[in-house]
């Protein structure tokens, strides 16, 4: 009894920060103005702004999970295979810019792509054509694979640096050369810390607005953009709560397909 009491103050910290809010979002996301029930909140995706910033946050959204993956699993193989002091610091830098406020992190970047920035200069010192991607889609998925990388590595690297390595030495000595053991052996073991690092890039990827707002230096409208302009600019809170239940569909589906094939091995933060 005493400790299930423990857990009252989260509970009731979960009820006022996270329950309720999702009620009054699904309330404002299911009626109109005068509290009646409609669809049209929902229905409001299907124009062509909408869906063209649902869209474009997909892409950006699986572009940006592509790259981290692409990014992660061979660092994490990395890091797996080196001794135990090297890895923990090598991972230990990776954390360390997470500690940093996430909007100064993001500020960051536009220093560093803006016109005449520091690598905008750094070209024209060198030579070299202008360094031009800031408000562009390429300025959002450098912010996006920067802040989110961490989330992709570390998950890969708890599961791979647990996979015995008995197992790896097994299928040398039948005779697998080393792609045929990533291929057969340790990627199929790691699956489960893949699934998890692309469930926890691509989520945020897909609900951000504050890379996009910055870096796209608000040129560039994804779906969070659109939200936000909702609930802020008070244009209507029953639209953006319409729009927010219909990204909340695809928030599940990613998380539907994570709980179907991660066994909780790969989850770290």
């Amino acid at each position: 009894m005493y400790k299930k009491s423990l857990s009252y103050p989260y509970l009731l910290w979960a009820a006022a920060f996270i329950v309720i809010p999702l009620l009054f979002i699904v309330y404002y996301g299911l009626t109109d103005r005068t509290g009646s029930f409609t669809l049209a909140n929902l229905a409001a995706i299907a124009t062509a702004e909408h869906s063209k910033a649902l869209f474009l946050s997909l892409g950006l959204s699986v572009l940006s999970t592509v790259i981290c993956l692409l990014l992660a699993y061979p660092l994490a193989l990395i890091l797996s295979g080196s001794k135990i002091g090297k890895s923990g610091f090598i991972i230990f830098l990776f954390i360390l810019p997470m500690w940093m406020n996430f909007l100064l992190r993001t500020l960051a970047w536009v220093v560093l792509l803006d016109t005449n920035g520091v690598l905008d200069s750094l070209f024209k010192l060198l030579g070299l054509p202008r360094f031009k991607i800031i408000n562009t889609p390429a300025a959002i998925v450098f912010g996006m694979v920067y802040d989110f990388l961490p989330f992709m590595i570390l998950p890969i690297y708890n599961v791979i640096s647990r996979i015995d390595v008995n197992v790896i030495n097994a299928a040398r000595d039948l005779g697998a050369n080393s792609f045929q053991t990533l291929y057969k052996v340790i990627f199929p073991l790691s699956l489960p810390g893949v699934i998890s690092g692309i469930t926890m890039v691509f989520v945020p990827s897909l609900t951000t607005f504050v890379i996009s707002t910055l870096l796209g230096g608000g040129k560039i409208l994804l779906i969070g953009n659109v939200i936000e302009q909702e609930f802020m600019k008070g244009t209507s809170w029953h639209v953006g709560s319409g729009l927010s239940l219909v990204l909340m569909l695809f928030i599940i589906g990613s998380m539907v397909l994570s709980s179907k094939y991660d066994n909780g091995e790969g989850n770290v933060l």
